[in-house]
């Protein structure tokens, strides 16, 4: 099993026709992404940026990109179940980098933030660990 990076999933999920290198790069990523292969979840979080950022789809475009790769049986995911708790709370309307800090501190009591949006969105979605605002 190899692991993948973020350029390999963005080639296999967005299809770029003005970009002659993703067009070249496209079947490799393809064909790598038929065999069996490990997503960390530092990857997943900078596919998202690099689909919001870079590639400015709609929220709702990444989330599904991102639940589609999630369902592919043969690719392994890090922190799965993390994942699709962060997934469910990005639907929700949080931040995508915020939900994955959430859901991955499940032993924690809480999650502290300045960060008011946040706070308000995690207690609105009833997040575990409570998102706990500061100051």
């Amino acid at each position: 099993m190899k692991a993948l990076d973020t350029n390999v999933l963005a080639r296999f999920f967005i299809d770029d026709p003005d970009d002659a290198q993703a067009v070249r790069q496209r079947p490799a990523a393809m064909a790598a992404l038929s065999e069996r292969s490990f997503v960390s979840v530092t990857v997943l979080l900078e596919l998202e940026w690099v689909m919001r950022g870079f590639y400015e789809l709609p929220l709702k475009d990444i989330s599904r990109v991102l639940r589609a790769l999630t369902g592919i049986e043969h690719i392994t995911l890090e922190d799965r179940d993390a994942v699709l708790l962060a997934l469910d709370a990005f639907d929700g309307g949080l931040d995508f980098a915020d939900a994955l800090h959430v859901a991955r501190s499940p032993r924690a009591s809480g999650f502290l933030t300045f960060d008011q949006r946040l706070a308000k969105r995690g207690r609105i979605l009833g997040l575990v660990p409570p998102v706990e605002l500061l100051g």
